[in-house]
């Protein structure tokens, strides 16, 4: 079944781009909230799970403002996952945005699965939940 795109929109409060973005592209602070172990070479990210693994390649990125990943075994190709990081002016609330793909019937678990990501992520920032 084909996959549809989703974004979901998460507020970080005043926490640094510098310290967002190096937890999303950097092997050692990704390890802190989303895999276990993350090896980087090159444009190929390899992320661990217990004795699982799964190999993304770096499609794109703009430092400080977004990164986009894709799935080396999809064989959807069009798909990725992406974060976006801006600032929202008014409040100085850092906010990161994510775009991701999934079935319509794997939709609703893989929200939740970022809802609780981005928990670990928020808590490794020290922003508050």
């Amino acid at each position: 079944m084909k996959k549809e795109k989703f974004e979901i929109e998460f507020i970080l409060e005043k926490v640094s781009r510098k310290s967002l973005w190096d937890h999303l592209t950097k092997s050692l602070r990704i390890s802190l909230w989303f895999a276990d172990r993350v090896d980087i070479n090159d444009k190929i990210y390899t992320f661990y799970w217990g004795n699982q693994s799964e190999q993304a390649e770096l499609l794109n990125s703009k430092k400080y403002k977004k990164v986009r990943y894709r799935w080396l075994d999809e064989e959807d190709k069009t798909t990725f996952w992406e974060f976006r990081i801006h600032t929202i002016e008014l409040t100085g609330s850092t906010v990161l945005e994510l775009t991701d793909f999934a079935t319509p019937e794997e939709k609703s678990d893989s929200i939740d699965l970022w809802d609780q990501q981005i928990v670990e992520l928020k808590r490794t920032l020290g922003v508050s939940i």
